[in-house]
């Protein structure tokens, strides 16, 4: 069983409706041995994502270690994945790539999806802050840090070119697939 508490934002202006003790959320999972389902995936990924960004503490009782576990196998009667291809899963928001399963944060799978829904397109710095992140006032470079962080976790294929003294685009050579039914 993992255990994660997260503490809640207080808003300016905007008062608690009664006296808390502690500005905690715990959630408590019950996890079983095996895979997890996608949705649950997704939960345990976003709950990390919480406790790396400091916004929240991860913590484990029991034999349960934390952090996501492998997603669910490709289903039977699926094309058997190529090492280098990448499949993007929409609807679950999981990450291929050939069988193994790439963790990437809610920004790094937003910049993929973008570009891979987008082929041969090259967008600026401020284009994918504005498109990805929903805003433009953050430092340009910002967008250079999620590129290296991506190229990192998809190691061994080309996913994202850089257009020197433009920006990024998705690479010819990438071999990517977007599944949006699942």
């Amino acid at each position: 069983m993992s255990v994660v508490a997260i503490p809640t934002r207080r808003h300016p202006g905007v008062r608690p409706p009664r006296p808390r003790t502690g500005p905690t959320l715990t959630i408590t999972l019950d996890l079983v041995p095996g895979p997890l389902s996608p949705r649950l995936a997704r939960l345990v990924q976003l709950l990390g994502e919480l406790a790396e960004s400091g916004e929240g503490q991860l913590r484990t009782v029991g034999d349960v270690a934390p952090g996501p576990r492998p997603a669910p196998s490709l289903a039977v009667g699926e094309p058997s994945a190529d090492a280098d291809q990448v499949h993007i899963l929409a609807g679950s928001r999981i990450v291929r790539r050939g069988d193994r399963v790439v963790a990437l944060t809610r920004i790094e799978y937003e910049l993929l999806l973008f570009l891979a829904e987008r082929p041969r397109r090259v967008f600026t710095r401020l284009q994918l802050l504005s498109s990805v992140w929903g805003y433009e006032h953050a430092v340009a470079r910002t967008v250079d840090v999620h590129v290296r962080r991506l190229r990192a976790k998809l190691a061994g294929s080309e996913v994202v070119t850089t257009v020197y003294g433009v920006g990024y685009r998705l690479a010819d050579e990438a071999r990517i697939s977007v599944d949006h039914s699942r």
